[in-house]
């Protein structure tokens, strides 16, 4: 069996962007990818055209292989876009061979290790009746686990503006109400999309009672492992960093240091599955699970799936399509996709991903590249989206 092909979609699915990928053999059998460096879906195209020369009419079943040579075949190694462009080729790479197997991907990983993937609810809000409302909702719906997407500075007149004291201020008081509202048992973190400082998020962090929240995510860039091991000293609930790490090597410090307690792995872009599995094998080794990052569509969804089904080191799956969400899984674009049971994924039994794309339908609706919000300060100085 040989790769015939290798062919992009770019697609505007509900309010987001998504890149899929197909890559086809001279057997018949084609497999399904996705980057997930959504934004810049056209730099990562480019990347695929180098690379489509460099695995036309090897065979699909190399799989770690063709992963080294993309990987290692360039001088300037790594990156976000290569590696979100591996990891396309990658997952649709495992798709192909679970399908000429005719077995699920997990069954190339060791095998399942659960029934089911237990996912998170993303709550995303703008004022604290919305967040009541909404998180209320899915503990009444059997979600155990919420997930705080904060955007209360789109519930002022200027959406742009973002200042990160009135926003600690406001959001604290929210916090210790929400929990009162839920109780104890539900977990509750909150992603603060780097916005602040180590400061700020001391500050944040010391305005509400022990038990308020479960883990923090990414409050703070991450490009600099010391920053967040000095933050790490000055507060006491977990984190969870990585869902913009592109490859074992950018985890490596934060499991390590045991800065991270939960590695948020983002299987599109960290160099696929076969990138996700070295990485879940570091983080298990320092009793660190996986709160994988899912943010776009059923590609990436199941194949996290898989990585989830076969590592013993799992938490919970992101699940964005809860109600308050654009959805990113439009069943017009995925006749087949995994379904959610209640708060989880059964874990499928069919061969290969478990998902078929509508590349017909991609073609027709053509495609605009989307830009991310861009939020400022008072002083007109930009901040992190």
């Amino acid at each position: 069996m040989k790769i015939t092909a290798v062919k992009t979609f770019p697609v505007n699915i509900g309010s987001g962007s998504q890149l899929v990928i197909k890559i086809e053999t001279d057997s018949g059998l084609h497999g399904w990818g996705a980057s997930g460096l959504s934004g810049r879906e056209l730099a990562v195209i480019g990347a695929i055209d180098h690379y489509r020369p460099l695995i036309i009419g090897r065979n699909p079943m190399q799989i770690g292989a063709i992963w080294q040579d993309l990987y290692r075949g360039q001088y300037f190694e790594g990156g976000r876009v290569l590696t979100a462009a591996i990891s396309a080729i990658d997952i649709a790479l495992h798709d192909i061979k679970g399908k000429a197997l005719e077995v699920p991907v997990y069954e190339l990983l060791g095998g399942k290790q659960r029934d089911f993937v237990e996912c998170f609810a993303s709550v995303r809000f703008s004022t604290l009746d919305a967040l009541l409302e909404q998180s209320k909702r899915l503990v009444k719906e059997g979600w155990n686990m919420l997930r705080l997407a904060p955007a209360e500075f789109e519930a002022q007149d200027d959406i742009t503006l973002f200042e990160p004291r009135n926003s600690i201020a406001m959001l604290a008081e929210w916090m210790v109400t929400l929990r009162k509202e839920v109780g104890s048992k539900v977990t509750i973190g909150i992603d603060y999309h780097t916005r602040l400082t180590a400061a700020e998020t001391y500050s944040f962090m010391k305005r509400m009672p022990p038990g308020t929240l479960d883990f923090i995510e990414e409050p703070i860039r991450d490009e600099n492992p010391e920053a967040y091991e000095s933050l790490r000293k000055m507060i006491d609930i977990p984190f969870a960093i990585g869902e913009e790490f592109s490859s074992k090597w950018q985890f490596l410090p934060f499991i390590e240091r045991n800065i991270t307690q939960y590695a948020r792995i983002d299987v599109c872009n960290v160099g696929g599955i076969t990138e996700s599995m070295k990485v879940a094998s570091l983080a298990e080794a320092h009793y660190i699970d996986l709160m994988p990052h899912n943010p776009l569509g059923p590609i990436c969804t199941a194949a996290t799936i898989h990585v989830a089904a076969a590592c013993p080191n799992f938490s919970w799956l992101e699940e964005v399509n809860t109600g308050a969400h654009v959805s990113t899984n439009d069943p017009k674009y995925y006749p087949v996709q995994p379904k959610l049971a209640g708060p989880r994924y059964p874990v499928p039994t069919e061969p290969g991903l478990g998902v078929e794309f509508n590349e017909e339908l991609a073609i027709e609706q053509g495609f605009k590249p989307i830009e991310i919000p861009r939020l400022k300060r008072k002083d007109g100085s930009l901040t992190n989206w």
